[in-house]
């Protein structure tokens, strides 16, 4: 762990690639918060594979390296390797953290070698489910929340915060060759992913509107069991504030994705404070 006024390199790692997260994670309590900067550096660990390992075979074989740690943690071995590792050990043996997230986590991930876009909408929520929703439910457990309400309001702001993020990264993926919007989706509008690689489409807002109006839906639910949410776990659910920012920008550009400035962070620290005071998400 990092001593007062040092950042831990996972800390470094989130504030330089996640910054949303980072700025989110500053509301928890300084004894939780090392352990949301683990979190959170193992994420962007497992999630930038994809991006820089252009064989799936070698992305495959780094994922199983993870795993293989995440396994030692929980055998009680010791690890090595990566400068994370004892600040992910330590998050996970003094929070209890629930294996099965972790694995869920990684296998997810895998899809992401794959450059086989979504089937449909359903799928596509799986798919942030698996990655943003276990995320987000390993926070609340850091930050003492384990109860259903605390856990079903993860799930949903994970859903919509993945969803929106996948919409902000459209462009970025266009540029690698990845699409990430569900075919059915697509067709229902007369496109194909590939249109989507050859230029921005004029029926393309019509599918972005679809899935912000879907993650739109699981911020609603997710606020629908606020009352059974503690408040301590409050950090972890603060993207559902921003995801909702973005999405407005995104409305106000007429759901144009390829219109970045829609997309430039907006981690509001003031907005965020105030909803943290009144016990919002």
């Amino acid at each position: 762990m990092a001593s007062a006024g040092q950042l831990s390199s996972a800390a470094r790692a989130v504030r330089q690639y996640d910054r949303d997260r980072f700025v989110t994670a500053l509301f928890a309590p300084s004894e939780r918060r090392e352990a949301l900067f683990a979190l959170y550096a193992f994420n962007l660990e497992i999630a930038q594979i994809r991006e820089k390992l252009s064989e799936p075979g070698i992305g495959l074989i780094r994922l199983q390296w993870w795993r293989d740690q995440v396994a030692a943690i929980y055998g009680d071995l010791a690890v090595a390797g990566h400068p994370i590792l004892a600040d992910l050990a330590e998050a996970i043996r003094r929070f209890d953290l629930d294996r099965g997230l972790f694995d869920r986590l990684i296998d997810t991930r895998e899809s992401d070698l794959a450059d086989a876009p979504p089937t449909d909408l359903g799928e596509l929520e799986d798919y942030a489910a698996g990655t943003s929703s276990t995320l987000a439910i390993l926070a609340v457990q850091v930050l003492a929340s384990r109860g259903e309400g605390a856990a079903t309001a993860a799930h949903h702001v994970g859903v919509a915060w993945a969803l929106t993020g996948l919409l902000r990264a459209v462009p970025f993926h266009a540029r690698q060759g990845r699409v990430y919007l569900p075919r059915t989706l697509l067709a229902e509008h007369s496109m194909t992913p590939e249109d989507i690689l050859q230029g921005p489409p004029k029926n393309l807002p019509a599918v972005s509107m679809a899935i912000a109006d879907r993650a739109i839906e699981h911020i609603a639910a997710a606020r629908r069991v606020r009352a059974a949410v503690p408040r301590q776990a409050l950090p972890a659910l603060l993207p559902a504030r921003l995801a909702e920012g973005y999405l407005a920008a995104l409305r106000r550009r007429g759901y144009d994705v390829f219109d970045t400035r829609w997309a430039m962070c907006n981690s509001r620290p003031a907005s965020l404070l105030v909803a943290v005071l009144r016990g919002r998400y």
